[in-house]
């Protein structure tokens, strides 16, 4: 049965966003947030704008500051918040609240200086509400990773010996964008052969080979929604070590997915699939974390690695990516994008994950 598409115009309540931030505004004493990270503006708004910031009152209230570029859009999608134009955003802001928080993870410290008054550094609080995705996140992320599989499934039958890393990276973005993609989620890792021990290998003028492994992590974006795959495929008949490296990524993989619940904590779905890495004798050969929220970024919270702190809550989406990497002999990753429900996680990519041989 063929996955429903969604359309990119969301139906968002951008003001209970905004009553979310201020209820936390209150937990920190401020009257205030300057929200100076364009992707927090667009959270918050639903502008997206490389120049914009955005005064959220402990009230509620809001005045939305962007250039003369990004007003005839404001207005039209931004009609609750008070707009005003000006180049110098923070600055046309900060002045409107008394001392005001300001985003210390987003602002440098050149632009701190500039600002008016003591105004009150505090870090991630948009970023904690943006972690629970509501339905309509959730529909746009699953569009990206519809439109994900549609690629891997249209290219891959045309991978063979002789095509470059690039041109079979290309030709997945191609893909995407054709198929209805805003654009390619990031830049495309496609490895084939040794290149496949580097897990964030840039793609290459280097063909693909006869007995290669090839892995390509890749995905579309939609609606501002950033999709995340990795998938491993063989060209030719794979010899033993290849099989066997698949098939330990495999059951590792299937063991983090497994233990992905609402509740479970983040260190221990990474420990779920490292162990299985760990018992075959790669623990070294298995070194970044297992996965990362998606959403408005590609990577964001909550994070799924060894000395991470937190439980996942309902509604977050995530990736599990282990992945094992032989220097000088090639590697694989096998990842999927995923959602916590209360009644266990929902699969978003949903690609095989059998090792196909090409």
């Amino acid at each position: 049965m063929p996955v429903k598409s969604y359309s990119r115009h969301m139906t968002v309540n951008h003001p209970e966003r905004r009553a979310r931030l201020a209820a936390l505004l209150a937990e920190h004493d401020a009257g205030a947030l300057l929200v100076t990270r364009g992707v927090n503006v667009r959270y918050l708004t639903g502008l997206a704008s490389t120049n914009a910031a955005l005064l959220v009152r402990a009230d509620a209230s809001a005045v939305l500051a962007t250039d003369s570029r990004y007003l005839a859009a404001a207005r039209r999608d931004c009609a609750e918040v008070e707009i005003v134009e000006a180049r110098d955003v923070a600055g046309a802001l900060v002045g409107l609240a008394d001392r005001p928080a300001i985003e210390a993870h987003d602002m440098s410290v050149a632009a701190y200086r500039r600002l008016p008054g003591e105004p009150v550094p505090l870090e991630g609080l948009v970023e904690r509400l943006r972690v629970v995705k509501d339905e309509p996140e959730i529909d746009a992320l699953r569009e990206a990773c519809r439109l994900t599989d549609l690629a891997f499934a249209e290219v891959v039958p045309r991978i063979a010996p002789g095509m470059t890393e690039r041109e079979l990276a290309r030709a997945l973005e191609t893909r995407m964008v054709e198929a209805g993609a805003d654009r390619p989620a990031f830049p495309s890792i496609v490895a084939g052969g040794p290149n496949g021990a580097i897990p964030h290998h840039t793609p290459g003028d280097r063909p693909i080979e006869r007995g290669d492994l090839v892995t390509m992590d890749f995905g579309a974006l939609y609606g501002g929604y950033h999709a995340d795959m990795t998938r491993t495929v063989a060209v030719g008949a794979p010899a033993g070590w290849q099989r066997e490296l698949y098939e330990l990524v495999r059951a590792a993989q299937r063991a983090g997915r497994r233990a992905v619940a609402v509740g479970a904590a983040t260190a221990e779905v990474d420990a779920a699939a490292r162990d299985v890495i760990a018992a075959a004798g790669h623990a070294d050969h298995f070194e970044h974390g297992l996965g990362h929220g998606v959403g408005l970024e590609i990577h964001e919270d909550p994070f799924l690695r060894r000395a991470g702190a937190g439980r996942l809550d309902d509604r977050v989406p995530i990736t599990v990516e282990p992945g094992v990497y032989l220097p000088g002999r090639g590697g694989v990753r096998i990842e999927d994008t995923l959602v916590t429900r209360a009644g266990g996680p929902e699969l978003l990519t949903c690609t095989t994950k059998e090792l196909l041989i090409l």
